[in-house]
């Protein structure tokens, strides 16, 4: 039983302190919000009281809107309730809302990115916005700039070359980027450079980097404001294709350059499983893939 000393009593000025615009409706929210928990639990007031160690009365002026609880106070009054202290604090969030909260707190850490991946491609699937913004990924070679032109091109829509993009901002090249700042200042110039692009162009098409799908945060982003297609080709086709670009630099130096290739491909395959659509252009002349990526985006 809590003794009298240790009681806390709420004094009457500070009950009928003048608030500010708004505070009134977030002081009477915040009652009604402790007494809605209170009677869903079957505790009457006295109890409640009891075992937040405050005094009846003041958690009367509390639930009637009237009680100018101190951050101390409110966590004491939801551990009572068995609820977290933000429980209490009443956004306009629904009852349902505030219960995926609550499992989500208590979702193994491990596997966050899983529900959010899943969060992203359920509650996006249907939304029109989305689909103006298609996004190719995968890895060099694949034929995202070719197929990403002629899709453009098709649709009267930009094309955007997100390493380009990132040129753009950085003044210099892409390897002199890494050079300069690292795998880490590329990446947070590559998240800026993504975010700039959708904020800019609600119809587009865009080619991102193979090693996007490293970067949860910017990866998320992509998923969450793109409709996303990996373009896949075989790893001796990825190679053949830069090569018949003119880069021969994979392939300098490097007599396990297509184990290494296998290798990155293999770690990155169930990232970019995540897409809304697969497309594999291997074997395929450009018209065939730009075909089957149609079908891909209208299915």
């Amino acid at each position: 039983m809590v003794q009298p000393s240790s009681v806390v009593e709420a004094k009457p000025t500070e009950a009928a302190a003048p608030v500010g615009t708004g505070h009134a409706e977030f002081l009477a929210a915040l009652g009604r919000r402790v007494r809605e928990l209170r009677e869903q639990r079957g505790m009457a007031r006295k109890l409640l009281a009891r075992d937040a160690d405050v005094s009846e009365r003041y958690l009367a002026l509390l639930e009637g809107g009237a009680g100018n609880v101190s951050v101390v106070l409110l966590r004491r009054i939801a551990f009572a309730l068995g609820v977290q202290p933000e429980d209490l604090m009443v956004n306009g969030r629904t009852a349902a809302y505030r219960l995926i909260a609550r499992l989500l707190e208590r979702f193994p850490e491990d596997r966050l990115e899983e529900v959010l991946f899943r969060l992203v491609r359920d509650l996006g699937a249907h939304d029109s916005a989305r689909k103006r913004r298609i996004a190719l990924m995968g890895l060099r070679g694949a034929g995202k700039s070719t197929l990403g032109r002629l899709l453009a091109t098709e649709l009267h829509v930009p094309f955007i070359e997100l390493d380009r993009e990132i040129e753009r901002e950085a003044g210099m090249a892409l390897s002199e980027v890494f050079l300069l700042y690292g795998q880490g200042g590329y990446r947070r110039t590559e998240r800026r450079c993504l975010e700039r692009v959708i904020a800019a162009h609600a119809d587009a098409v865009l080619s991102v980097g193979g090693g996007i799908v490293s970067e949860p945060e910017t990866f998320n982003l992509l998923l969450a404001d793109c409709f996303t297609v990996w373009l896949k080709a075989s790893p001796e086709e990825h190679m053949m294709r830069v090569a018949a670009q003119g880069d021969t630099r994979p392939m300098q130096d490097n007599e396990d350059a297509m184990e290494d290739l296998r290798r990155i491909l293999g770690a990155r395959e169930p990232l970019y499983a995540r897409a809304d659509a697969q497309v594999d252009t291997s074997g395929r002349k450009p018209e065939e893939s730009l075909a089957k990526l149609r079908r891909a985006i209208t299915a």
